[in-house]
């Protein structure tokens, strides 16, 4: 039985259309399937990506309402949870009762360029400020600060002289809609106890 996860976004959902398209190609083969897309926002192009595709999809009116996001992914039977471009905190109520089941994608190295407000050009300009010649994408389980979960999955991601960060994140990018996926349906199959043990 394959893992059924909601996607939480906050912007176009690039991310979300990537998972969707690995699940697509593997077919019976992936361990997970999506089904369920959230956003804080409620002009996301994620929720309009997920409508088009018969895919439930939910506005959340209040990030900081735990309660009202645990009934939503109850009542969709939610086994993981993946951030895709989701900006908000999650309540605590929900990183503990899905510990180990919430994975986020990072477009650079943590913890030195993690925290709040360390999104979108932002995260690329402090990676060139820095003077990296290397950044890399990082996969990591979710708790109840931003970006200090345990990683699960990092890649490498070269740095060139000249690079502006809106080149650098287009780079990155591309490495987040190949890694994100893969990570996502390898914890789906390497942790079926512990997504049996969270629907109990």
């Amino acid at each position: 039985m394959r893992s059924r996860v909601a996607v939480l976004a906050s912007g176009r959902g690039s991310n979300l259309e990537a998972i969707l398209a690995y699940c697509e190609r593997l077919g019976e083969l992936s361990s997970c399937e999506v089904a369920l897309v959230m956003s804080n926002r409620a002009d996301a192009r994620a929720l309009e990506t997920a409508r088009s595709r018969g895919i439930p999809a939910q506005h959340i009116a209040d990030p900081s309402n735990g309660a009202a996001l645990l009934e939503m992914l109850d009542a969709n039977s939610i086994d993981l949870v993946a951030l895709a471009g989701y900006l908000k905190l999650l309540p605590g109520e929900v990183t503990r009762l899905y510990k180990d089941r919430i994975v986020n994608v990072h477009p650079a190295p943590l913890p030195r360029f993690g925290g709040a407000g360390m999104y979108g050009l932002r995260v690329h300009d402090a990676v060139i400020a820095a003077g990296l010649r290397e950044t890399e994408v990082t996969v990591h389980f979710v708790d109840e600060e931003y970006d200090s979960g345990d990683v699960i999955a990092r890649w490498p991601v070269p740095v060139y002289e000249g690079d502006t960060c809106e080149l650098l994140a287009e780079r990155v990018l591309k490495v987040e809609h190949v890694l994100f996926p893969r990570v996502l349906d390898m914890v789906a199959c390497l942790a079926p106890a512990r997504l049996a043990a969270g629907r109990q």
